[in-house]
């Protein structure tokens, strides 16, 4: 096993970098680009591992094996900071702690390394605490930036990194993973990766929970019973419960954990009223889950109509011919009528309202419920 296994289908990219683990090409700043699911943060990570792998043999570096690789894969290694946001947008206090981070000499391998998982939700001005850094590296420090696309980060940045490309993976490697290093069932594996349309997370934690088969099962045939204004309000609102409920299912747990544990570290006594010095620090707590929780259902959302998306996207290849396999192989037959009863125009009329109700959602302040029931109006 190496840091390389996880990443299916990105040949290019593992000889890209395990060239670079060696020596060849090595430069201190690059930037990992990819749709979602493409694993760029996991590219990354692998990439830090190689370059501070303990073995001597620069062939060898990535092994997987050695402490060196095993800590970087946990996120417990001292050299190696992973940088990722679970708020709207990384602050700018976090981005000046980075810098100050990067200035530090590594205390025992070979380099210091900085994995920013979520570049593209830096503000301008956030971003711009980073550019002498990356412009002007300490020796032994290497910047690594992940983000969706080169044009989600400032061309001033991008210009100084060097570029890594991945895609999303064939369906067929992501079921091969999950059945190798999950242990889930070939059929199963096949249908998650197929309806998470390669993206391997997705993929999981569809393969791992019925639950969430079923809930985007009942997304991806809300077209099939939209008739009419009434159905396309009651739409909206089954949509955002959905993808509340998605995120909330996956928030409560680690929420009450992560509570447990602060008050475990400050000694708060089992029973009574919490002394005030800890009272604020649970507040703190408490309020960042809240950010967080608000962006979980921005992403859920957005998730949900990835998958209300994959009918229209099935419809419209039904309409061109079959030109390509279907996401939704299993509802092939009510698909090819629903195709039926419309045009490609229309139906990609329709796409396009959904992509528009996605980019409102996760770039503005609108209340998603109106969004949503804008959106489904125009699906009628």
């Amino acid at each position: 096993m190496t840091v390389w296994d996880d990443l299916q289908g990105q040949d290019a990219v593992v000889a890209q970098l395990r060239q670079a683990a060696q020596g060849e090409g090595l430069t201190h700043a690059w930037l990992f680009t990819g749709p979602p699911g493409s694993g760029r943060s996991n590219a990354a990570k692998a990439f830090a591992a190689a370059l501070n792998c303990d073995q001597e043999d620069v062939s060898q570096r990535g092994c997987g094996e050695c402490p060196a690789c095993l800590t970087i894969l946990g996120e417990t290694h001292s050299d190696v900071a992973f940088v990722r946001t679970e708020k709207v947008t990384i602050t700018i206090d976090e981005a000046r702690e980075l810098v100050s981070t990067a200035g530090n000499r590594p205390s025992s391998a070979r380099w210091r390394i900085i994995v920013v998982e979520d570049a593209d939700r830096m503000a301008e001005r956030t971003t711009n605490v980073l550019l002498k850094a990356i412009e002007e590296p300490t020796p032994r420090t290497v910047w690594m930036l992940c983000a969706p696309s080169p044009a989600d980060v400032l061309v001033t940045i991008r210009s100084r990194c060097r570029p890594v490309a991945l895609r999303l993976p064939p369906a067929a490697d992501v079921a091969a993973l999950l059945v190798k290093r999950d242990g889930v069932d070939p059929a199963v594996a096949e249908r998650a990766a197929r309806a998470a349309q390669s993206h391997v997370g997705i993929a999981r934690r569809l393969a791992r929970d019925p639950e969430a088969r079923e809930r985007r099962l009942e997304t991806v045939r809300f077209p099939l019973s939209l008739r009419g204004v009434t159905a396309a309000v009651m739409m909206a609102e089954k949509l955002v419960k959905i993808a509340t409920e998605e995120a909330t299912s996956s928030n409560d747990e680690r929420d009450a954990a992560e509570k447990a544990a602060l008050l475990a570290t400050l000694g708060a006594p089992e029973t009574g009223t919490l002394p005030p010095a800890m009272r604020g620090q649970v507040k703190q707590l408490e309020d960042d889950q809240k950010r967080r929780a608000k962006r979980s259902i921005t992403d859920s959302l957005d998730r949900t109509l990835t998958d209300l998306l994959s009918f229209y996207r099935d419809v419209l290849i039904i309409q061109m011919g079959n030109a390509v396999e279907l996401v939704n192989l299993e509802l092939r037959s009510e698909l090819e009528d629903f195709a039926s009863r419309s045009t490609a125009e229309v139906t990609l009329a329709r796409m396009d309202a959904i992509n528009k109700a996605r980019k409102r959602i996760t770039t503005t302040n609108v209340a998603p419920l109106l969004a949503i029931e804008s959106m489904a109006s125009s699906l009628i």
